[in-house]
């Protein structure tokens, strides 16, 4: 963040012709994206700069998700003015208290529950002004699965795979969609979790909800019960399963037939399956796009796949190959 920045001194020049004068702005953050964010201060008044290149990530999913949130009751940040040529949004503050910095062994089931009693309203949202979220589909769900064979297998650990190991893969891939394929499907935030979760006034607000689609109902539960950067005893996950069941039902999320057994496989492989993909894409933020950072969670995100595949007969070579092939170059990276 230069003066030579060409995009911060458009950012500066749009955000002049929003204030009177224009505001001081500070880096906040970027995230797992291209996209970065700033605050901008003016007097006792801050707001939240977002700087997203449209050519990488336009602002349209944002805003129209942002729009059918809202009107859901889903408390996102306002937007303020936008300019999506440009890829500058200006957005209510919300403040920096993320709900990771809260959580406890003796705090998360409390918190956990707020965050599982917003699912059912995202359940409801399956489209935007511009038509139906997008589908989470057998096609998307291989897609995301192949980003783990291709970032974190071929390119972060330069394992080589034999043909037993590629049919074995595919295999375990063709499960999981059918796992994913097979459940009740409802408005999917995608990134729910503790990151993703900030504390306002004591109330949740829910951010980076703009890759929003229509998926299976256990996707959001699982991603913040089993948060790829905190792990918590496997008696709390429990307690926040059988939460979303019941919050489930009580909405009409899941036929009333369904019984907790038949819950829990679905979210412990819709779990599997998000964790391979997330241990791809921690990768790929390495080496494409120069974010070292998330490295650091990748042994996580395997060991909740060493750990729960086991359960399962269809994934015991899958468990096998990452405990004997994949975890021991993890951890000697």
């Amino acid at each position: 963040m230069t003066p030579s920045d060409p995009r911060f001194v458009s950012l500066q020049e749009w955000l002049g012709k929003q204030f009177a004068a224009a505001p001081s702005l500070q880096i906040i953050s970027g995230d797992a994206s291209f996209r970065r964010y700033f605050r901008a201060t003016r007097g006792d008044q801050s707001f939240i700069v977002m700087d997203s290149p449209p050519q990488l990530i336009p602002l349209g999913p944002f805003q129209l998700v942002a729009k059918a949130y809202g009107e859901a009751g889903i408390p996102v940040p306002k937007i303020l003015a936008a300019e999506p040529n440009q890829g500058f949004m200006l957005l209510e503050d919300l403040g920096d208290d993320l709900l990771l910095s809260h959580l406890t062994e003796t705090s998360v089931l409390d918190w956990y529950g707020q965050a599982l009693e917003l699912l059912p309203a995202i359940a409801s949202v399956k489209a935007t002004d511009a038509g139906p979220l997008p589908e989470y589909d057998a096609e998307f769900v291989q897609r995301e699965l192949a980003i783990f064979v291709d970032w974190l297998l071929e390119v972060h650990l330069q394992l080589p795979l034999d043909s037993d190991e590629r049919a074995m893969l595919a295999q375990a891939f063709e499960f999981l969609a059918e796992n994913a394929l097979e459940q009740p499907r409802h408005g999917m935030h995608r990134d729910f979790h503790s990151r993703n979760l900030m504390l306002v006034q004591g109330k949740l607000a829910v951010l980076d909800f703009q890759d929003a689609v229509q998926g299976p109902i256990t996707y959001d539960a699982v991603s913040l019960l089993r948060d790829c950067y905190v792990r918590w005893p496997e008696h709390l996950v429990e307690e926040g399963m059988l939460t979303h069941f019941e919050l489930c039902h009580r909405h009409g999320l899941i036929p009333m037939d369904t019984d907790f057994n038949r819950y829990r496989r679905w979210f412990d492989l819709m779990g599997i399956q998000r964790h391979l993909k997330a241990a791809g894409i921690f990768a790929r933020l390495n080496h494409r796009d120069n974010k070292p950072g998330y490295l650091k969670d990748i042994p996580l995100t395997l060991g909740y796949i060493r750990d729960v595949a086991v359960r399962y007969r269809e994934l015991g070579p899958l468990a096998r190959f990452i405990n004997e092939r994949v975890w021991p170059k993890v951890m000697n990276k």
